[in-house]
C-alpha cells in the first residue's frame, strides 16, 4: 500500500515507537498507583513523556503538560474547562468538528455566544476580522494551527497577539502540525496547546494532550481516581492530577516517548522540509492534469497536503478507485469540516485529500501523479 492519508493518523511508525509499546506491555504497572517496581516504572515513564512533550511545545511547566486520549478529549477539556458561560467565543471557519461541536453545544446550552472568521473560496482568511469581531463580551479565540482540509497554516503568533491585546484566551488545535512543523506556545502566545499523538507525533493511537499556561485554571472535564488526596471528595487541584482522572494510557505514552526522542534526532524541521517537498512534487504533476481541480492557496504557508476533486466524479468513488485499483491509501468525503467545504462549494462532491509523512518516496508520490492522471483521462 501507498499510505497517502497521513493526515488522519500516519500509520507508519518509528520501529522504536512499537519496540516500546511492547515493551511497556510486558513491564508497565500503573503510574501513580503505586510503590513496587512496576508501578514506578510507569510513573518515571508517564513524567518523562510529560517532560519531554513540554520541552517539545515550549510548555514551561511540565507538570502543566496533560496526557489524553486525542486532540478531541483535549479540546474538549480545554472549551469546556476554561470557557466562562455568558462569554462570547471566536473561531475560523477552518475548523474541525473536535472544535465546532464543544462550541455548539455550548451554544446550544445558552452557555457561549459564537462568531466565526469567514474562509472564501481558497481557505484563507483575513486576520482583520477577529479584531472586528471583538466585543465586551468576548473572552476567547479558538482556531487551528492547520487546516485538516486544506494544510492551510494560521498564523498562530498572529492570532495570538490580537487575542492578548484584548485579554482573550487563546486556544489551538495542533493536531495536524504537533510534530510536523515547530511549536513554541510561548512564543505564540498560546495559552492551551491541543494535540494528538497518533499523526505527526508518530505516536500511537489513543494519546495526546493539552498544555495549559501556568496561571490559568480549568474545570475538570472528568473527576475520579487520581493516585493522590484519595480521602477528597473532590478532585484534587494541582496540575496535572486536576484533569488527568483515571489511569492513563501507559503503553501507548511509552510509545509517544520513544515517538518524541525519533522527533529529536532527525529534527522537525528536516520532517517539514522533506513533507512539503513531496507534497510540492505532487502538487506540480497533478496541477496540469486536464479535470483536476484543485483546493487551496499554495502560496501560503501549508502542511503537506492536497486537496483535489477529478471532474464531476464524486470523491468517495475516486478514492475508492485509488485504493482498489492502485494501491493508494488517501481520504475523500467531507473530512470533519462541514464550514470550510460550504466555502470552498464541495459539500456534495467532497474532496479527495492527499497527505505526506516522512516514511513516502518520491516514487510513491511519481505513482499517485500517473493514478491521478489516469482517472482524470477515463469517461
Amino acid at each position: 500500500m501507498i499510505y497517502l492519508d497521513n493526515a488522519a493518523t500516519t500509520m507508519h511508525k518509528p520501529q522504536q515507537v512499537i519496540d516500546a509499546v511492547v515493551a511497556a506491555m510486558s513491564s508497565m504497572g500503573n503510574a501513580s498507583r503505586g510503590a513496587h517496581g512496576s508501578a514506578l516504572q510507569a510513573s518515571r515513564t508517564v513524567y518523562d513523556t510529560r517532560c519531554k512533550l513540554a520541552a517539545l511545545f515550549g510548555c514551561s511547566q511540565p507538570d502543566h503538560m496533560i496526557f489524553t486520549c486525542n486532540s478531541t478529549e483535549a479540546l474538549n477539556i480545554a472549551i469546556t474547562g476554561a470557557i466562562p458561560a455568558g462569554s462570547h467565543v471566536i473561531s475560523t471557519d477552518l475548523e474541525h468538528n473536535s472544535v465546532l461541536r464543544p462550541l455548539y453545544r455550548l451554544q446550544a446550552e445558552a452557555q457561549v455566544t459564537l462568531d466565526f472568521v469567514a474562509a472564501d473560496r481558497q481557505g484563507n482568511i483575513n486576520y482583520a476580522d477577529f479584531e472586528k469581531m471583538i466585543t465586551p463580551k468576548t473572552s476567547a479565540i479558538v482556531c487551528t494551527h492547520a487546516s485538516n482540509l486544506l494544510g492551510t497554516m494560521v498564523d498562530i503568533a498572529r492570532v495570538g497577539s490580537i487575542a492578548h491585546d484584548h485579554g482573550l484566551l487563546f486556544i489551538v488545535d495542533a493536531s495536524q502540525t504537533a510534530g510536523a512543523v515547530p511549536i513554541d506556545m510561548e512564543a505564540m502566545g498560546v495559552d492551551i496547546l491541543c494535540f494528538t499523538g497518533h499523526k505527526g507525533l508518530m505516536g500511537p493511537q489513543g494519546t495526546g494532550g493539552l498544555c495549559v499556561r501556568p496561571g490559568l485554571t480549568l474545570r475538570p472535564f472528568k473527576v475520579g481516581g487520581s493516585g493522590i488526596q484519595s480521602f477528597n471528595p473532590s478532585q484534587p487541584s494541582e496540575f496535572p492530577a486536576c484533569l488527568e482522572a483515571g489511569t492513563l494510557n501507559g503503553h501507548g505514552i511509552a510509545g509517544l516517548s520513544a515517538a518524541v526522542d525519533y522527533l529529536n534526532e532527525i529534527g522537525i524541521p528536516a520532517i517539514e522540509e522533506k513533507e512539503r517537498r513531496l507534497a510540492q512534487r505532487f502538487l506540480k504533476g497533478v496541477s496540469a492534469i486536464d479535470g483536476v481541480r484543485l483546493y487551496g492557496d499554495f502560496s501560503v504557508p501549508r502542511t503537506a497536503i492536497v486537496t483535489l476533486n477529478i471532474r464531476d466524479y464524486d470523491s468517495s468513488a475516486v478514492s475508492d478507485a485509488l485504493s482498489n485499483d492502485y494501491g493508494i491509501a488517501t481520504r475523500p468525503g467531507a473530512h470533519c469540516a462541514p464550514r470550510l467545504h460550504r466555502a470552498l462549494g464541495t459539500v456534495s462532491q467532497g474532496a479527495v485529500r492527499f497527505s505526506f509523512s516522512w516514511f513516502n518516496t518520491e516514487e510513491e508520490i511519481d505513482t499517485a501523479i500517473r493514478a491521478v492522471r489516469e482517472l482524470a483521462q477515463e469517461e
